[in-house]
């Protein structure tokens, strides 16, 4: 077994044709930083080189996947220029892209709390084993955003348009039950054993023929996201265009402060 860090909280081991990505920042909601996108993205481009796997496994925290996107480094943000946003902004979708581009098989491991920007991860990668208790959650809308990084194809691929204007409009949150029938999951485990059932999935997918898998997953993903590119084009522009409202600053205010959020369509 090898191990590689990539970045703070971020490790990669490799064992065979398996590779197991962790990122866990030590902190309570275990958030998607601006160092951990960067991390994670890095080590998503150099595992898509790599032609002998055939198995990656990403796995947050123990007792949480993530909480979602850092809001205190999008409140940092706001003195940057336009271009600079984009720029950062960027960081998501890229990010996503690039799991959705690795050739081999790849799970998400998920415990505990899995929130917007962890859902829109988690839902780029192919395969999803939650561990009782796990609870997904996206409140972007709520919180004055849009829902971005590439995700609302994929979700809607998942779990269809109806459901996914409940997880994204209404902001449901999902149990594993619930999360199970809707097809957002697809495999449940006791808690805390996640990582391990996907591990088992990653060891049925490493004695498979390497290559046919790679070209079957391939044609499954070209049918499947033959649209998602146009539709998803402008997500990171219509974030930066909510960003710029009252609202956007309400919500993100209201989630700091831990009070209610108070909308006006600004």
């Amino acid at each position: 077994m090898s191990t590689t860090p990539w970045g703070p909280g971020i490790r990669v081991e490799r064992q065979g044709r398996i590779a197991t990505v962790v990122f866990d920042a030590a902190d309570k909601a275990n958030a998607l930083s601006i160092d951990v996108l960067r991390g994670l993205l890095e080590a998503a481009r150099s595992l898509e080189t790599e032609h002998d796997l055939s198995a990656v496994v990403l796995s947050g925290a123990r007792e949480r996947f993530t909480m979602g996107f850092d809001l205190r480094d999008a409140a940092r943000s706001a003195g940057l220029s336009l271009a600079e946003r984009r720029e950062l902004q960027a960081l998501g979708p890229r990010l996503c892209a690039a799991w959705e581009g690795i050739e081999a098989l790849t799970i998400a491991a998920v415990e505990g709390w899995c929130v917007g920007g962890g859902v829109a991860l988690a839902v780029a990668l192919d395969v999803r084993v939650a561990g009782e208790g796990a609870r997904f959650y996206v409140p972007e809308i709520e919180r004055g955003m849009n829902m971005s990084w590439g995700s609302l194809p994929r979700i809607v691929n998942l779990v269809g348009p109806a459901r996914a204007k409940q997880l994204v409009l209404l902001a449901e949150q999902l149990g594993l039950d619930e999360a199970l029938a809707w097809g957002l999951v697809q495999y449940r485990s006791p808690r805390g054993g996640a990582l391990e059932q996907a591990l088992g999935l990653a060891q049925r997918a490493a004695a498979l023929p390497p290559v046919q898998l790679r070209m079957a997953k391939a044609g499954i993903n070209a049918y499947a996201n033959a649209l998602a590119g146009a539709t998803a084009a402008l997500d990171r522009d219509q974030f930066l265009l909510a960003q710029a409202s009252a609202d956007f600053a309400e919500g993100v205010h209201a989630f700091l402060e831990k009070r209610p959020a108070h909308y006006r369509g600004d």
